[in-house]
């Protein structure tokens, strides 16, 4: 990936403990680091309200009955479209249940798009830092009930006991948005995700320059 020049940020270092762990960073992952942060996510995809799912601002529809609906699937199509990446999103699947559908897509059809399945909390977090586009998500064991999915976020000064203890850092839209928060608190809503391991991890590599709007209609 090029350094994004064009595309008007500054050139970001995560709050990591301390500058001399910012080097285990790779460029890319940097630049991944600076997309991420630049969706706003923590100011965009309120929960409860009707979004539209590229922007993450409300569109003035009714929100879904049934409950106080969350954006993390749309959250992470629309950072996918960004990086020029397909991951299953409307209008092919509505934005209800939208994460369980990713869930199996990413199984079914997830390989013929260029996913690959991960191993686990350690090798989630070290394809993030290499650059890679890393996303966390689970399964509701309900049909009727949603999923979560969240970007697994470059942190080099994650520990291997840290990992052990929380999982891989994360960016999510949810009941509560985070730009970083460990895995084991953003999916607190679902306990079998940490506390039985279900959760999945897939890794993309993003090929095109970060940046380039030509990728952006993809």
């Amino acid at each position: 990936m090029k350094h994004p020049a064009w595309f008007g940020l500054p050139f970001i270092v995560l709050c990591i403990g301390n500058a001399s762990t910012a080097a285990e960073f790779t460029p890319e992952a940097r630049e991944l680091a600076a997309v991420i942060d630049s969706m706003d996510v923590e100011r965009h995809w309120p929960a409860g309200t009707h979004i539209d799912w590229e922007t993450g601002l409300p569109d003035g529809k009714p929100g879904s009955a049934g409950g106080k609906h969350t954006h993390c699937s749309a959250f992470v199509a629309s950072v996918a479209k960004r990086l020029g990446i397909y991951i299953l999103r409307p209008p092919e699947h509505g934005q209800t249940l939208l994460a369980n559908a990713q869930y199996d897509w990413l199984a079914n059809e997830g390989p013929r798009r260029g996913w690959q399945r991960l191993g686990g909390d350690a090798e989630a977090q070290d394809y993030a830092n290499r650059g890679y586009f890393v996303v966390a998500t689970y399964k509701n064991h309900h049909d009727e009930k949603p999923g979560h999915i969240a970007i697994v976020r470059p942190d080099a000064a994650k520990s291997a006991s840290e990992l052990r203890a929380e999982g891989p850092q994360i960016t999510q839209a949810g009941g509560t948005n985070y730009r970083s928060t460990t895995l084991k608190q953003g999916f607190a809503d679902h306990p079998a995700a940490w506390g039985l391991h279900e959760v999945r991890y897939y890794a993309h590599s993003v090929d095109a320059p970060i940046g380039d709007p030509s990728v952006w209609a993809r």
